[in-house]
């Protein structure tokens, strides 16, 4: 048992039952896979071994891609620093973030700064804001998907997300030589955007948190051309803005056991956000008698984010 996984060509196809099949998905478990999404092959394949060798670099090296005191928005984040909330034990992980490039004078540059790029690495620029355009127009297209499911007009979304905050964040797990650690991969948590997509879940590791609370392995199948399932699950910003009608469900990423402890694991997970200044207030098509509206101070995406960085200790 495992997460439903959707082709996507046949929102093309056969959309009413794409559409339908996505919405039942998401609101049993929050999480869906999309096969044949149309990244290609070569794209991802550049972006692992471009971010793998990254990693590689010594950590005096990765640390001058630290900004301090910007909440790792762009750059480099060193192991152990990022905490899910309410844990007392960091994360065994290091990542990079790669934000929406803007020009100088955009009204958005006070909260979405420049990239930093490694000069160790001449393609790291190229293939990572590749993959971020290709990973944003994907999203878009789920969201006009579950825009259909919620009854909206299929561009409901698309001038909410095209100046999104979004984030491309590759993350390094590296292996475990402790035998006893109180810390995870990732600590159980929800994400705070609209949507996530994930790429490395045919890795072990990745949990989902189910209704009776117990936990459901997530991992993929790759489809019959080798090429990774994308994992599309909903964060807290959709929750609220649909009334919990599509729930964020809580997620993990667990210690393996084993030899496979030894082993470094990585995934590339595009966190897309809706632009910094909308207005997060509930869809009324999603608030009834037996729903009564739980959020009824709207607040920015800005401010949204901020409060959860700081519950995650990243600022």
């Amino acid at each position: 048992m495992t997460i439903p996984c959707l082709d996507f060509r046949r929102l093309h196809t056969d959309r009413a039952a794409f559409v339908r099949e996505l919405g039942a998905g998401y609101e049993e478990y929050g999480f869906v896979g999309v096969t044949h999404h149309g990244l290609s092959t070569e794209l991802i394949r550049s972006a692992y071994q471009c971010f793998e060798e990254f990693f590689a670099l010594s950590a005096e090296t990765k640390m001058r891609y630290h900004l301090k005191g910007s909440g790792g928005a762009r750059g480099y984040t060193g192991f152990g620093i990022e905490t899910a909330k309410d844990s007392k034990f960091p994360d065994l992980k290091e990542f990079w973030h790669v934000g929406r490039e803007l020009p100088a004078d955009h009204r958005y540059r006070d909260v979405m700064p420049d990239n930093l790029w490694p000069s160790e690495q001449a393609n790291f620029k190229s293939i990572a804001y590749g993959l971020f355009a290709a990973l944003d127009d994907l999203g878009r297209q789920m969201l006009s998907a579950i825009a259909l499911y919620l009854k909206l007009p299929e561009q409901f979304f698309d001038d909410k997300i095209n100046l999104g905050n979004s984030i491309l964040r590759p993350i390094h797990y590296p292996p475990i030589h402790e035998n006893n650690t109180s810390s995870v991969r990732a600590g159980q948590h929800e994400d705070i955007n609209f949507i996530t997509l994930l790429i490395g879940s045919s890795a072990e590791g990745l949990q989902l948190l189910q209704r009776d609370g117990s936990w459901l392995a997530v991992t993929t199948p790759k489809d019959e051309h080798g090429n990774d399932t994308i994992v599309v699950n909903i964060g807290d910003m959709l929750q609220r803005l649909t009334n919990h009608v599509l729930p964020s469900t809580t997620h993990r990423v667990v210690n393996p056991e084993g030899e496979k402890r030894r082993q470094p694991r990585y995934s590339i997970p595009f966190f897309l956000h809706p632009n910094p200044d909308y207005l997060i207030e509930t869809l009324p098509s999603c608030v009834s008698e037996s729903r009564p509206n739980r959020y009824l101070t709207p607040i920015t995406a800005h401010d949204y984010l901020l409060q959860r960085l700081r519950e995650i200790n990243l600022i």
